[in-house]
């Protein structure tokens, strides 16, 4: 069996425990239907909705869905309990298999594989279209013949990177998040419909967005790293110029985590209440950075949490009136805490939540 675990900001119940408090310790999530022999592999967060895709490609909301952003609501799904409950395109059926998903604060954005399984099917809900309307399929996007291969969101603004490296973004790009345009000038306002980034210099294979910035990295091996928008907090000004062996990249609003193949991390950015690496981190497999903390599985099998934790996203041990982890890690959850043959599958980082996915044999923490 598997079993997804949260704590953290819940005051729109966007943990999908039954209730809208916070917790700081993991408890388990509900269902309206639970996914059976379907872990979880994705974890999206708005600022008061998650969004959650299965090995299957199935996907599942909970949280305030009045901004639109959690697709089709019937009736008996708009009550007051908050359940994570299938996301339905139509009022007939569900996704197809969801490849990609984001949010920024409060819209989704969708990639759906088509007939041959390519994700080449683009759906955006949210704000701008109205709640409980059915999400919208952003059209002739991505171009013919590609599909997309990275999906990353910020506060405002969206960006996409397809299979032939070309990126492109839309939403807030005041900042100069969504790169040039044809003319070799930042883009500086609000995009409405995909635009591609232009002068990129090299073939682009992953993208994170932070509030205001967006991260572009090359594919491992060559690793540049090329910073657009705001440089608030150094974010472009203290990058570093490439990270050849890099192996996952994430990022919060305010800061950039590259996780490396040698299970170390490199990051820069803010770091005011504890969010970068704290010394001695051990060797990390996997990372997930919220809005502004980080979630990681370490090679042993603990789950660390450090950075800004004043809903108890961190773990209930806190520092000062900020509820900051800083300089050191919490542990939210740990193999040699289970049963023998236990798993930990998927971590996942949103505002101010996080989340924990279990494998074991039907029994959880």
């Amino acid at each position: 069996m598997d079993g997804l675990f949260a704590l953290g900001s819940n005051g729109s119940g966007q943990l999908g425990l039954g209730h809208k408090e916070d917790v700081s310790v993991p408890k388990q999530v509900k269902f309206g239907q639970a996914p059976h022999d379907d872990p979880i592999t994705q974890v999206a967060a708005g600022g008061n909705h998650t969004i959650l895709v299965t090995a299957s490609g199935k996907a599942y909301w909970s949280s305030d869905h009045t901004p639109g952003c959690c697709g089709i609501v019937n009736d008996q799904d708009g009550d007051d309990v908050p359940i994570f409950r299938q996301l339905c395109m139509s009022s007939s059926s569900g996704l197809d298999h969801v490849i990609h998903v984001a949010c920024t604060w409060d819209t989704t954005t969708i990639v759906v594989g088509d007939i041959d399984g390519r994700a080449s099917r683009v759906y955006s809900c949210g704000s701008t279209e109205g709640a409980g309307e059915a999400p919208v399929l952003v059209p002739d996007f991505p171009p013919p013949g590609t599909a997309v291969a990275n999906l990353a969101a910020g506060f405002r603004h969206v960006v996409v990177v397809l299979d032939n490296g070309d990126v492109y973004g839309w939403g807030n790009g005041r900042k100069g998040q969504l790169g040039q345009s044809e003319d070799g000038s930042n883009v500086s306002s609000s995009v409405t419909k995909p635009h591609r980034f232009r002068n990129i210099p090299f073939k682009v294979a992953g993208a994170v967005c932070c509030q205001f910035t967006t991260c572009l990295v090359a594919e491992p091996g060559d690793g540049r790293i090329l910073v657009l928008g705001a440089d608030k907090w150094n974010l472009k000004s203290s990058a570093p110029i490439e990270v050849p062996s890099w192996k996952a990249i994430t990022a919060s609003w305010g800061s950039i985590y590259i996780l490396k193949r040698d299970g170390t991390i490199e990051a820069w950015g803010r770091d005011d209440h504890g969010q970068l690496p704290p010394p001695g981190v051990p060797e990390i497999t996997h990372i997930a950075a919220g809005s502004e903390h980080v979630v990681a599985l370490t090679e042993s099998g603990d789950v660390l949490a450090w950075g800004w934790g004043e809903h108890g996203n961190c773990g209930p041990h806190t520092d000062g009136k900020f509820g900051d982890v800083r300089g050191r890690w919490n542990v939210l959850a740990s193999l040699k805490n289970l049963p023998e043959g236990s798993s930990i599958t998927a971590i996942g980082a949103g505002c101010a939540t996080s989340w924990v996915n279990i494998m074991t044999d039907g029994v959880f923490l």
